[in-house]
């Protein structure tokens, strides 16, 4: 994923985490407000005796208590979170540690969604969320590393011409660089290994001139592969050029 996508998504989340945030704060500061503009009753108060009060108030209309064994799976969740925030953050009253815990869920919430959205970004932009839209993943293309791991088995002209009618130019590269590779070791120029490098190579080539062509195609392959450069058709004729004319000279 490019580094534009990352930084939108990163500022989506921030948006939101400043949303929620904003929006708390605004309802402790209302809420604070109206108890600070509360009046003080300074007038005599009338001493009242009652008796009884248990009998009176012992109906099931005056019982008080929570009760969430009847509620489901999903109440009884967020009231045992809103208990565990509540002893952890020495929160004074249910009612604020009730506002925190729907807070705390809502964030749960946004960066859930914003994770759905980045895997299923990720997977459409490495080509392998096909599936989203309909299409069959089994058109995909051989991965490279298995092609790397049996190279004198695979058939690169016609991987390249299945790259080439795609327009995948950078794939196409990539079989002519393999291509390039199995047929020096045919030859027993160089020792193929999927572990070594590009410099490896170059000082197993003996002849001069097989050196030169081989430090241009890798040149060609590491620019165009590893920079990740969108690569037009045009350029693509040109490395094509030189990958087809160092192939020649060394079947020759």
């Amino acid at each position: 994923m490019n580094r534009l996508l990352k930084r939108h998504i990163a500022f989506m989340f921030f948006v939101v985490l400043c949303s929620l945030d904003y929006a708390y704060s605004s309802n402790l500061f209302t809420a604070q407000t109206r108890q600070d503009s509360l009046q003080t009753d300074t007038s005599n108060i009338e001493k009242r005796n009652y008796e009884n009060l248990n009998d009176t108030y012992s109906g099931e209309d005056f019982i008080y208590e929570r009760s969430v064994e009847n509620s489901g799976w999903w109440a009884r969740f967020k009231q045992w979170l809103s208990d565990f925030l509540k002893d952890l953050f020495d929160i004074n009253t249910n009612a604020r540690a009730s506002d925190i815990t729907d807070i705390a869920l809502n964030i749960f919430y946004v960066v859930l969604f914003l994770l759905v959205v980045f895997f299923i970004v990720k997977a459409i932009m490495n080509k392998e969320g096909n599936w989203v839209f309909g299409r069959s993943s089994d058109k995909n293309i051989i991965p490279v590393i298995d092609i790397e791991n049996n190279i004198y088995q695979t058939n690169f002209k016609a991987l390249i011409e299945t790259a080439e009618s795609e327009n995948n130019y950078r794939l196409a590269i990539r079989y002519y660089y393999l291509w390039l590779l199995k047929t020096l070791s045919e030859a027993e120029i160089i020792d193929y290994d999927v572990e070594k490098t590009n410099s490896d190579y170059y000082l197993e080539i003996t002849k001069e001139d097989t050196r030169k062509e081989f430090s241009y195609t890798s040149y060609l392959y590491n620019y165009v592969w590893y920079g990740e450069f969108d690569v037009d058709q045009q350029q693509f004729n040109k490395a094509k050029i030189a990958f087809t004319h160092f192939l020649k000279s060394v079947k020759s």
